[in-house]
């Protein structure tokens, strides 16, 4: 078979630095559905009050001992200090990770995104942009999880289980039960394409490989 020699051409440099869209839109046989980004104000919070709890109560032990230490340990040799800090440093990790990832949420926030294609869902999350793909054969369910922050805002958080046992989550999305039932419909009928391509269905949706009319 003769293969196109424009078939591993690149349309364009990448840097890494490009967005879902970018990604579909190199692809001409795929087409968006939908696509969100966290709401701000719910994904920052629970950034901040992730973790918060144990880090407060924790860097206030850690704090009473070390006030401890100087006030009532003087006259130490200057080295006894050193590993004293050192293990303090190395103790306070729960606190560190806290800091860190209310330090990191903007930036996080701005690589988060989600897209339904006609042919996948697409998650961007991370500090570096990790790209996830689930294709709609492999979702086994897709759950809801509304907590205390997301009833504040109105929004929620996807959980979508595939059947390879892999768990995947969009969080904080606005209208969370309407994208629900349109993720778990396209869901549905793309499996029933795949399942029952048939000359009984109608015109424009004669199998998988057809384009999507959800």
């Amino acid at each position: 078979m003769a293969i196109d020699e424009n078939f591993f051409k690149d349309d364009g440099a990448r840097d890494g630095n490009f967005g879902i869209r970018e990604m579909v839109e190199s692809n001409r046989d795929e087409k968006i559905l939908w696509e969100g980004k966290p709401n701000k104000k719910s994904y920052v919070l629970a950034r901040i009050l992730k973790m918060m709890p144990i880090a407060l109560i924790w860097l206030a032990f850690d704090g009473l001992f070390i006030g401890i230490i100087i006030t009532q340990t003087g006259g130490l040799p200057t080295f006894v200090y050193f590993i004293f800090a050192g293990f303090f440093l190395i103790h306070l990790t729960p606190v560190w990770i806290w800091i860190a990832n209310i330090v990191t949420a903007f930036k996080r926030l701005k690589n988060t995104e989600y897209a339904f294609t006609d042919k996948r869902i697409i998650i961007k999350t991370g500090f570096f942009a990790k790209f996830d793909t689930i294709f709609y054969s492999d979702i086994a369910a897709i759950n809801m999880h509304v907590g205390i922050i997301d009833k504040m805002f109105k929004v929620g958080d996807l959980i979508i289980a595939t059947d390879a046992d892999t768990t995947y989550m969009i969080e904080d999305i606005d209208n969370p039960y309407f994208i629900q039932e349109r993720l778990q419909k396209i869901s549905n009928d793309i499996k029933t394409d795949m399942q029952f391509p048939n000359d009984l269905r109608p015109e424009e949706n004669h199998g998988y490989n057809t384009q999507y009319k959800g």
